[in-house]
């Protein structure tokens, strides 16, 4: 039987915030967005950049900054005129929730309004089912929430989720019986979600969640233009076109995990000269690695763990970044062909040395493929880590209340 969040009591789970945490206009929003994605900026460069005039900003700093979102540094002297003082974004201003749901582990954080995680909490299981996660997140709700004082719940924006796209269809993969991952089929997530714990919830697809944290948190600011992987059980990814997260007309662009990619050379049956194609999931995903490890009586326990070394994984992990590396190649020349990506950026649900070594294999392997009429491109490792999704999760949230889309803003080349 499906355990039903609306059916568990509610005493403690904190009440939604007040309007502290509301929905911003969109001058103020612009405003935000704009010292977020500097770090820190004066009311005389928002002016310029904004259009607005130099007592509108005025107006809406004092405004933010009465509502703590706002702090002023230390004035920069210049040449001429009076010093600048610039403005940053309180860290205390405002929190997020953030819950990744995965295919073997749960990890749900509390992020601050700059994007540091105040504390986290992680749960494994043997598959997902409503009642596993939602039984665990009201006590990692009440653990979270334990560091902050009470009187600053109220600044809470909101529960931000990242989850697999139609996660009842992977249940052969996973190894879980089909009714138990059809408990996700026809459950209404964020109604059940906004109930159980009273705050806001927005929703993504994991991987999407993944890619807007590098975008905002990562390499975004580096490259306008990029493809993106992250791996976890399941590789996927998503597609940034200048500066912005590019869903496609239909919301299915970035689909990268279903790429069709050459069957790796070592799974090749003899030397017979055809090489049949595969999806790119089947080749550089962690499920892959985690067979081998299954099949040869290995412990499968780090895998899902948020830190930890997986040297003691050899030789099965080195088998797996070749053939994870030789798949990724193939897909992302592939992508280049298609659009002058400037980058791919690969990251994942592994410590930093696998992420290394794999992205070195890819450059590798990149060398051995046909590139005539593409122009050059980086590969390079994600900026986020292991909570890219998490983290992404969490800042859904902060973009619902306080932030503008990056498509909407100036762009960095326009700024001066």
């Amino acid at each position: 039987m499906v355990f039903h969040p609306s059916h568990t009591p509610q005493a403690t789970i904190p009440a939604r915030g007040t309007n502290v945490v509301g929905v911003r206009a969109y001058n103020e929003r612009l405003i935000l967005s704009l010292i977020r994605q500097h770090g820190s900026i004066p009311k005389s460069d928002i002016t310029k950049l904004t259009g607005l005039s130099a007592q509108t900003i005025s107006v809406i700093v004092r405004a933010l900054e009465a509502d703590g979102l706002l702090l002023r540094m230390e004035p920069r002297r210049g040449r001429i005129g009076q010093p600048s003082v610039p403005l940053r974004l309180d860290p205390d201003g405002a929190y997020s929730l953030g819950l990744k749901i995965g295919r073997r582990s749960a990890h749900l954080i509390l992020m601050d309004f700059i994007g540091d995680i105040r504390a986290q909490v992680q749960w494994t299981y043997p598959y997902p089912t409503p009642d596993i996660i939602f039984h665990r997140l009201e006590t990692a709700l009440r653990e979270v929430l334990a560091v902050l004082p009470s009187q600053r719940h109220e600044r809470i924006a909101g529960l931000g989720i990242a989850i697999p796209h139609e996660l009842w269809n992977w249940a052969d993969q996973v190894g879980a019986p089909h009714e138990a991952l059809d408990a996700w089929r026809n459950l209404n997530l964020q109604a059940e979600f906004e109930l159980f714990c009273h705050y806001p919830v927005t929703m993504a697809n994991d991987a999407t969640a993944a890619s807007g944290a590098e975008l905002i948190f990562g390499h975004g600011h580096d490259y306008p233009d990029f493809v993106y992987f992250f791996i976890g059980a399941f590789v996927g990814g998503g597609i940034i076109l200048g500066g912005s997260f590019y869903p496609g007309r239909r919301g299915n662009a970035g689909a990268l995990g279903s790429m069709p990619v050459p069957v790796p050379r070592r799974d090749q049956p003899g030397n017979e000269p055809p090489r049949p194609t595969e999806q790119l999931i089947h080749h550089a995903s962690l499920f892959r690695l985690e067979e081998r490890l299954v099949t040869a009586g290995k412990d499968v326990g780090p895998l899902f763990r948020l830190t930890g070394d997986w040297s003691m994984l050899e030789p099965f992990l080195d088998d797996w970044i070749e053939e994870a590396a030789e798949s990724l190649a193939y897909a992302i020349t592939a992508a280049v062909s298609l659009i002058d990506f400037g980058a791919a950026i690969i990251d994942g649900a592994f410590p930093a040395p696998v992420r290394q070594r794999l992205v070195e294999r890819v450059c590798m392997k990149i060398t051995e493929i046909d590139r005539r009429g593409l122009l050059p491109f980086n590969v390079i490792e994600g900026g986020v880590g292991v909570n890219a999704r998490s983290i992404g999760a969490a800042s859904l949230p902060f973009f619902a209340r306080f932030l503008l889309d990056r498509d909407v803003l100036f762009k960095e080349e326009n700024l001066c």
